[in-house]
């Protein structure tokens, strides 16, 4: 077996990761992957190539969808994410129910045999950490056969609303997002990704959104505005050095969010874009 090409550098993964990178990355598919499928069409699926598999749950939920014995492929950069990965695997009696390989997603580690012969290629906040989102879209719908299916999701962080109006919060979380284009990314890339596709050469289908926000006092209430805030956290220090925000406005945004979320009715509002596109 040769060894696994080295990670592009054209990708740069802001978040990072920490154990407790992954310990929120996991916490974050328990509450996406069910409204995710809701939204999907898999009928007729039997292989899908998964691009950017992360620590593999969504690429494992959407085996679980479309039955044993089907193809799953899940395409991820980082070796402490796979190892991860697997151990979740292992942990939870799906050993071996997806084939994770380390690669790059804008240089994907397929056989030549295999490139065109996917069901459905898919890619969850994968194309807002790359500096090149049209390659890898293009790499995505070279994946699929002719009349195979690409599935698209990604952040749009603009869309983010809280109720009652939080200003410091609102203003971190401006900040936040808008630094991501000093790596070179695109936050905004949700809005875009029907035009992706058609630029990479295929037809679009379908765009939509699902849900992911709670009101106080629902169960997921916590844990949503838990992965906000956990996002932001972990780019403080580097924000605060270079000068994106205090850190006195860190402090007084947080203490805002503290008492914002024990108002009653509170509401955290976000919907993620979906788009899918069939290769001609």
């Amino acid at each position: 077996m040769t060894a696994p090409p080295p990670p592009s550098d054209s990708s740069a993964y802001v978040h990072g990761y920490s154990p407790a990178e992954q310990q929120r990355l996991t916490r974050l598919q328990g509450l996406l992957n069910d409204a995710q499928l809701a939204a999907m069409d898999l009928s007729g699926v039997r292989s899908i190539v998964d691009f950017g598999a992360g620590l593999g749950q969504m690429t494992r939920a959407l085996a679980r969808r479309v039955g044993r014995g089907a193809r799953v492929v899940g395409v991820e950069r980082d070796a402490r994410q796979i190892a991860e990965a697997e151990r979740q695997a292992a942990a939870d009696g799906e050993a071996g129910l997806v084939e994770l390989r380390q690669g790059a997603v804008d240089a994907p580690p397929l056989a030549e045999d295999e490139v065109g012969t996917f069901d459905l290629a898919h890619g969850r906040f994968i194309l807002e950490h790359v500096r090149n989102p049209l390659d890898v879209a293009k790499h995505m719908v070279e994946s699929v056969r002719p009349g195979g299916r690409i599935v698209l999701v990604d952040d749009d962080h603009e869309l983010l609303r809280f109720e009652p109006e939080v200003p410091q919060l609102a203003d971190l979380w401006r900040r936040f997002w808008v630094d991501f284009e000093s790596h070179g990314l695109d936050p905004l890339i949700g809005r875009r990704l029907p035009r992706l596709l058609v630029d990479a050469g295929a037809r679009v289908t379908r765009s939509t959104t699902f849900f992911f926000g709670a009101t106080q006092g629902a169960p997921t209430f916590d844990t949503i505005v838990d992965n906000f805030l956990e996002v932001m956290g972990a780019s403080r220090e580097d924000m605060v050095a270079r000068g994106v925000v205090t850190g006195a406005a860190w402090d007084a945004a947080e203490t805002a969010a503290a008492a914002w979320r024990t108002v009653p009715g509170a509401s955290i509002w976000y919907s993620i874009p979906l788009v899918e596109g069939v290769r001609p």
